[in-house]
C-alpha cells in the first residue's frame, strides 16, 4: 500500500458496527471511529498537527481548566449506538462530568475542536460538522493552521445544522458566548513552540 492510500479513511466493514462491538476491538495502535454504523480507520496526525493541538490544549487548560474537563485525541466520544468520534480536543463542563466515563465521553461535549490537516479537511468541514450538529454538540471549532484562523460554528437551535458564527484571524482574540473562559489570540494559541 502506498503512502497516498494510507491517508484516506479505510472502511473495514461495510456496515452494522455498534459501540458494543467497537469497544471489543483489540488495541492495535490505530484510531477508529464509527460513522453511521461503519468502522473507519483514521490516519495518524502529523507532528505539526500534534504540536498545534498540544499548544491549543495548553492554552485552553490555562484559562478553562477550573470550569471544564479538557481532553485530547485519542478519546472516544460516543454519540449513539452507531456513531463515535475522536475530536482533536474537547471540553465538558464540570457540571456534566458524569458523561466522562472510563471508556470515553458518553454524550455530547460542550465544545469539540478539529484541527485541519490535508487529509482531514473534507472530513472535518463536512462529515464531522454534520455529525456534531446532529448529535447536539453546542459549539464546534475548525482550526486552520496554515491560514491561522479558527472558525466557530453553532446551531441556531439544538440539533439543527451549524451556522458560522465567527472567524477569528491571526491577531483576533477568540471569545465564545457558550464557553466564556475562552480568551486568547489565535497566533498565540496556535504557535508551535
Amino acid at each position: 500500500m502506498d503512502y497516498e492510500s494510507k491517508k484516506k479513511p479505510l472502511s473495514v466493514k461495510e456496515s452494522g458496527w455498534t459501540v458494543e462491538e467497537y469497544l471489543k476491538l483489540p488495541e492495535d495502535g490505530n484510531q477508529y471511529e464509527i460513522v453511521g454504523g461503519r468502522l473507519e480507520l483514521k490516519p495518524s496526525p502529523t507532528t505539526t498537527h500534534q504540536r498545534i493541538s498540544q499548544q491549543l490544549e495548553r492554552t485552553l487548560i490555562d484559562s478553562c481548566e477550573q470550569e471544564y474537563i479538557i481532553l485530547h485525541a485519542p478519546v472516544d466520544v460516543i454519540l449513539s449506538d452507531t456513531e463515535t468520534r475522536q475530536p482533536d480536543i474537547l471540553l465538558v463542563h464540570r457540571s456534566r462530568k458524569s458523561i466522562v466515563q472510563e471508556h470515553g465521553v458518553v454524550g455530547p461535549p460542550d465544545l469539540v475542536i478539529e484541527i485541519l490537516s490535508p487529509n482531514s479537511a473534507k472530513r472535518d468541514r463536512v462529515m464531522k460538522k454534520e455529525s456534531y450538529a446532529r448529535f447536539g454538540i453546542p459549539e464546534y471549532w475548525i482550526v486552520d493552521p496554515p491560514h491561522l484562523t479558527i472558525e466557530l460554528y453553532v446551531p441556531e437551535r439544538p440539533g439543527e445544522p451549524y451556522v458560522l458564527a465567527n472567524v477569528f484571524g491571526a491577531e483576533d482574540t477568540v471569545r465564545s458566548e457558550r464557553v466564556p473562559c475562552v480568551s486568547f489570540v489565535v497566533s498565540e494559541g496556535l504557535k508551535i513552540v
